[in-house]
């Protein structure tokens, strides 16, 4: 079957939910992408962030290929062995206390949301008159929980009915925070950077002003760190860029490697104050298989000192994008932190991407005309010359 029959064939049997790139992919290796036809594509998307460890990790799929031989489901009515190693490997890395394990991110907040909620309902004795802060240029996710904290009008509005009691700041702007607490506010939800909002970092005069409402007032910090943690910008979680703590932490995306597995983890007094066993729960998450991944990955990331080889390879990486800002009047701005980086552009993306594809890299778009870049976590500078080299004679048809 060629690739015209693939898409063809998709297109026909499933629901029509993306606008799809015109390729097929067929395999991956290292930090390349291979479709049906034989084109090589340098890969700096990751599957939206996903892939921290690239395509191919032999020690990850040996993991994986050993964990399917042994179980890989058996419900969370009884402890499995990887499932401990996994939690406590994320304990250390979030330095939170308590551990769920989801199928997604987007299942991780909404979690993140219950959990807030019972909080305040059992710190209350039992009101359920509570409020939850979002920011603008938000994204959560798609379920009607996550949607209902997603700072964007477009995938809000034909669901409308959504969770009540949200209401939504700025980002980056703490009076526009402090405008809305009130004595009802229970919780603050927020992306340290944000993603599909289009690749804007909090200050630290933003977060030093959360804290002060986190200590003043106990109210909660819920902290999506699905596209931005797990290394991706240098350090493990974006937060701890900053002097502050989260009460709640969600992460997924990297944290797997490509199995879909997502997690929010809590300090210790929102858990022995909260969801206790009846008010929270999951058929798939946190099982056997999932769960050998994220042990795996958080593993390699320890033992490897992935975080120094990232953030020598996001140092050239922003310099060499630094550049391209000075050599192309079509680009803006660079905004990002890592290997999380989005260029602005003073044109739609789209045709970008489009000719970048054609000449072998892959990049994607975020809000606001934002070039957005997601790399595997172990891509090198060889792999970012490459990546600049094809951008260039992009942008230079613009």
């Amino acid at each position: 079957m060629n690739s015209k029959e693939y898409m063809t064939q998709t297109e026909q049997n499933l629901l029509h939910t993306y606008n799809r790139f015109q390729i097929v992919l067929e395999k991956g290796d290292g930090v390349y992408l291979y479709d049906t036809d034989g084109n090589k594509y340098l890969d700096f998307a990751s599957g939206i962030g996903v892939m921290s460890l690239g395509y191919g990790n032999t020690e990850y799929k040996e993991a994986l290929k050993n964990q399917i031989d042994k179980l890989t489901h058996v419900s969370n009515l009884f402890y499995s062995t990887t499932v401990n190693s996994a939690a406590a490997r994320l304990k250390k890395a979030s330095k939170m206390d308590r551990v769920f394990f989801t199928n997604s991110g987007t299942e991780a907040i909404e979690g993140a949301i219950k959990t807030a909620k019972k909080y305040a309902y059992t710190l209350s004795g039992g009101n359920t008159d509570h409020e939850i802060i979002a920011m603008n240029k938000s994204f959560h996710g798609r379920s009607l929980g996550a949607l209902s904290v997603t700072g964007n009008d477009h995938y809000r509005e034909p669901f409308e009915g959504l969770i009540p009691g949200i209401k939504f700041a700025d980002f980056n702007d703490i009076d526009s925070v402090n405008a809305l607490v009130n004595e009802k506010t229970c919780a603050i939800i927020l992306e340290p950077l944000q993603g599909e909002g289009g690749i804007y970092l909090a200050s630290e005069e933003f977060m030093a002003g959360l804290k002060k409402l986190q200590q003043e007032k106990n109210i909660l910090l819920i902290f999506d760190e699905v596209q931005c943690g797990i290394g991706r910008t240098g350090k493990m979680f974006t937060y701890q860029y900053f002097d502050i703590m989260p009460d709640i932490i969600c992460c997924a995306k990297g944290i797997g490697n490509g199995v879909p597995v997502g997690a929010f983890a809590m300090r210790e007094k929102v858990a022995e104050k909260s969801l206790v066993p009846g008010d929270h729960g999951t058929t798939y998450g946190g099982n056997p298989f999932v769960c050998a991944a994220v042990d795996k990955v958080l593993e390699i990331f320890e033992r490897d000192d992935m975080l120094s080889k990232i953030n020598e390879t996001a140092e050239y990486f922003e310099k060499e994008l630094d550049k391209l800002v000075l050599e192309f009047d079509v680009i803006k701005e660079r905004r990002g932190k890592g290997l999380m980086q989005g260029l602005e552009l003073s044109i739609s993306p789209g045709d970008v991407i489009k000719d970048a594809m054609a000449n072998g890299l892959i990049v994607i778009s975020a809000e606001g005309n934002v070039l957005r870049m997601l790399p595997p976590l172990v891509i090198d500078k060889n792999n970012v010359d490459e990546m600049i080299g094809i951008l260039r004679k992009t942008f230079e048809k613009f």
